[in-house]
């Protein structure tokens, strides 16, 4: 009773302090009404130190392992944990791992996000016109997905598309990206039309494109015993109370297999980048990878879905160190596939969604006299 007591009147302390007439909203202070409307899409994905370094890792791990989304431990006895010890010995190991991707253009997340919004900005405003504005943002780091939505705001954007990128939804993903939106438009003194894209794990468009990019591979390299599609893990409880993301990778992963026409023994699903002790999806892709030389598996070939750009997860810990794991074990030939990232294909897919969810915000009605006048005779601009 004396915690619920506390929880609650903290609660409401913190409410006095965030809300009410002393609030100050944001708003435009120049703002000119007779502005004509703008329509702005978000792309988003999770996020990157600014350098690979245990300096800069340590404010992003701090961001990203703070998300309750991310890490759902009682935050009292977690924030212990992570400042006692995850914060002091991570961020170098990190660091020493995000070294061995970094790029003269910095993070490869971020260059491919550079990218795909430069693809779509090209792409929409062909089709569509100048009206509409593009931005990329990350849910940790930045550019952060506050610092966008308000230039996107500021820019006179009144409806707004929000397009995480990542196809199947999971809550430490989709659902904290939703969390930081949410937040900060509750600081907007005004707030946009919004239609926010919760998963794309079975668009056809997707499908399609995953299935080619493997098919490409293979018209050069040829097939493997065995195709892998990893997706990043996620522990088993989230999928126990209601989390989708389990099921969407692998419907990913059957509709995949069916556009290459593959049968059941030609590929199989696993799951990545554990962390902590609790069980998580399985199968793990490290423990898969080092168990089927001894099933007779001596090539595969590895491709990961749930990634709509390569990042330390897919070139490190795929493309390198689980490389390792299978020829260590007894494996002959292993090649990973890359992500779909800035290519035509992928630029046509992003689009394709963007566009679907524009139906009817296309071609606003716009009087921008009229609205001069409506706001001339309230005496403002």
């Amino acid at each position: 009773v004396c915690v619920v007591f506390m929880q609650n009147t903290l609660a409401v302390i913190t409410q006095c302090f965030t809300t009410g007439p002393g609030m100050r909203f944001i708003g435009a202070s120049n703002y000119d009404h007779g502005t004509k409307p703008k329509i702005g899409v978000l792309l988003t994905n999770l996020g990157t130190p600014e350098a690979p370094t245990a300096k800069a890792l340590r404010p992003y791990l701090k961001q990203f392992l703070w998300d309750p989304r991310v890490v759902e431990v009682p935050r009292l006895l977690w924030w212990m944990i992570l400042h006692a010890f995850i914060l002091t010995t991570r961020p170098k190991k990190s660091a020493e791992a995000y070294a061995e991707v970094w790029t003269e253009r910095g993070s490869p997340l971020l260059y491919h996000l550079e990218d795909q919004v430069a693809g779509v900005h090209d792409t929409l405003t062909a089709r569509l016109g100048e009206h509409v504005i593009v931005k990329g943002a990350m849910r940790y780091g930045q550019p952060s997905i506050e610092s966008q939505v308000q230039a996107l705001l500021e820019e006179g954007v009144q409806q707004l598309v929000v397009l995480p990128l990542y196809p199947q939804f999971g809550g430490p993903t989709t659902a904290s990206t939703f969390d930081a939106l949410s937040s900060e438009l509750q600081r907007q003194r005004w707030v946009p039309d919004l239609r926010f894209v919760s998963s794309y794990h079975d668009h056809p468009a997707y499908i399609k494109a995953i299935a080619q990019s493997v098919q490409q591979h293979w018209d050069t390299h040829g097939r493997a015993d065995k195709l892998i599609l990893s997706y990043h893990g996620m522990p088993k409880r989230y999928l126990l109370e209601g989390d989708p993301y389990h099921c969407q990778c692998l419907k990913t992963s059957r509709l995949v297999a069916a556009e290459l026409a593959l049968s059941e023994n030609d590929y199989m699903s696993t799951f990545q980048s554990r962390f902590g002790r609790d069980e998580w999806l399985k199968p793990y892709t490290d423990e898969t990878l080092q168990s089927l030389p001894d099933q007779g598996v001596k090539s595969l070939q590895i491709i990961c879905p749930g990634f709509s750009a390569d990042c330390l997860e897919t070139i490190e810990e795929i493309g390198m160190e689980n490389r390792d794991y299978f020829l260590e074990a007894g494996g002959e030939r292993y090649e990973y596939i890359a992500c779909l990232n800035a290519t035509t294909d992928h630029i046509e897919v992003i689009s394709t969604l963007v566009t679907e969810q524009l139906e009817g915000w296309t071609a606003p009605k716009y009087d921008a006299a009229a609205a001069k006048r409506e706001a001339g005779k309230l005496g403002v601009n």
